[in-house]
């Protein structure tokens, strides 16, 4: 989104409504000196040391009398004096502090203090991984993280308002979004909700993901959380709120829909066709995760008649000295399996990948041998907890394996009646959940034919150049999208 700018008073108008961005006065004998910057971008003891004590040191001995004085006295090669509003706003936003005399509004000086913030050698996400793409990651400082989004979100526009949250431990949280694209409703529910917060200490972003939903009687997250750059950047110019607290790596953002936990930055990086594809595998294996142990449940208690002929003989015999109905049969291998996951990611990583390797060999061919568990079984259950890891999103993974076992429980009462009864329960309790006031399910319900664009499949840049709907976005398009024409190299003019 491009802003243009009158005059400077409007640019650092518009830019003052960030909490970052800063103002320092400085009174040299009968001038006024007064200092803007994003306090995110730059070297605070670099502009002390080299800008603020340089001129007041010279001002004791020297009189001020053109602007040209100030950029004699500062001791930093990378200095201008200019009057044009598009280099003054891009220079801003790229680390320069502007230096402006009173009385002289129409030119101004412009140092480089630019800080490298978050650019450290372990800067990769660790819980969010793609093969393709930038993998910069969030840390846990606040100033640093905000500093990291607006190196990619290069325009005033981009807006930071701090708000002390916690009684004890008066934590500083980020509510961040993009003026003039972001719906205003969405910005105040979401100060509203933070400013009435009543809690002693703020550990994690998650804390407030929890107080600040709208329902907390529901496994499912309503905020995606991540650690990626690329995924907050691609949320914020579509429209949506970013939150932040101090002391965490992890962004909240909202409003969200349940297709939110099934996008990948990734998609984005690869051909349209191929990430669409792979959309789909994630989308179809949350839907094999949690519904295939509880139809092995429903067909060999209920419905044997379903079983084809020629897999009727395997099934029989691989269950023929097990003593223990399928219920408990599946209920014992889904416990193993939330066992080894949780006892793998509490662990060092070295020894956590090796007892999730070695423990899920030794103990499957040790309850099959032993007559505790069928072989075909043990495969299911096996997939299963694969697909449940193709969430990109952990905490939608979370709420899929907690879903399956009311499940398995509903087949083991009633079969398939029973698996129809608690999709029945699962479709009406989404669709009466929000983020934000917005519809959790939306395209689905309500129905948004357009915006399945970007929903089970992932569609050309060509046609993805209007921010979803249901967001309300203040400005409809991201980018008018021009055709592209071919040329071969052999043709003669």
């Amino acid at each position: 989104m491009k802003t243009e700018f009158k005059s400077l008073d409007q640019l650092l108008q518009l830019s003052s409504k960030s909490s970052d961005f800063k103002t320092t006065t400085i009174v040299l004998g009968k001038q006024e000196v007064s200092i803007f910057y994003y306090s995110t971008l730059i070297d605070a003891k670099w502009m002390q040391q080299h800008l603020i004590h340089v001129v007041q040191n010279r001002a004791l001995d020297s009189e001020i009398k053109d602007i040209e004085d100030i950029k004699a006295w500062i001791p930093i090669n990378d200095i201008d004096i200019t009057d044009d509003l598009t280099k003054i706003q891009s220079k801003l936003l790229k680390g320069y502090a502007i230096v402006q005399l009173h009385g002289n509004e129409q030119k101004c000086v412009l140092v480089n203090l630019a800080d490298n913030h978050g650019l450290r050698k372990n800067n990769d996400t660790e819980n969010e991984f793609s093969v393709v793409g930038p993998k910069v990651g969030f840390i846990e400082d606040l100033d640093t993280n905000i500093g990291l989004l607006r190196t990619i979100i290069n325009i005033p526009n981009l807006i930071i308002k701090e708000i002390i949250v916690g009684t004890t431990s008066k934590t500083k949280v980020a509510v961040i979004y993009i003026d003039g694209v972001t719906n205003e409703q969405n910005v105040q529910t979401v100060e509203q909700r933070l400013s009435g917060i009543d809690h002693d200490v703020v550990f994690d972003s998650s804390v407030l993901d929890q107080m600040i939903s709208d329902n907390s009687l529901t496994p499912f997250p309503l905020f995606v959380s991540t650690e990626r750059r690329d995924r907050v950047v691609y949320s914020l110019i579509n429209g949506q709120v970013a939150i932040i607290s101090d002391g965490s790596p992890y962004f909240v953002l909202g409003p969200s829909t349940l297709f939110d936990f099934f996008i990948s930055p990734e998609d984005y990086y690869l051909p349209w066709i191929l990430g669409s594809f792979f959309r789909l595998i994630r989308i179809f294996g949350v839907i094999f995760s949690l519904f295939t142990t509880s139809m092995y449940v429903a067909i060999t208690t209920y419905h044997y008649e379903v079983i084809p002929k020629d897999l009727l003989s395997p099934l029989i015999f691989s269950r023929m000295n097990v003593p223990f109905p399928p219920f408990f049969e599946v209920l014992f291998l889904e416990i193993t399996i939330e066992f080894l996951r949780e006892a793998g990611a509490r662990l060092p990583t070295k020894i956590g990948q090796t007892l999730g390797i070695v423990g899920g060999i030794v103990i499957g061919q040790a309850a099959v041998e032993a007559a505790l568990t069928s072989n075909i079984l043990l495969i299911l259950v096996a997939l299963s907890a694969l697909a449940s890891f193709t969430t990109p999103i952990y905490k939608m993974s979370n709420a899929i394996r907690f879903l399956r076992f009311p499940i398995i429980i509903l087949a083991a009462l009633w079969g398939g009646i029973g698996i129809f009864i608690g999709l029945g329960f699962l479709f009406v309790h989404i669709i009466r959940l929000k983020s934000l006031g917005s519809p959790y399910i939306v395209p689905i319900f309500p129905l948004r034919i357009m915006s399945f664009k970007d929903g089970f499949i992932r569609s050309s840049f060509q046609i993805l150049n209007k921010r979803p709907q249901h967001l309300r976005p203040k400005s409809s398009v991201r980018y008018l999208p021009k055709s592209v024409k071919q040329k071969n190299d052999l043709d003669e003019e």
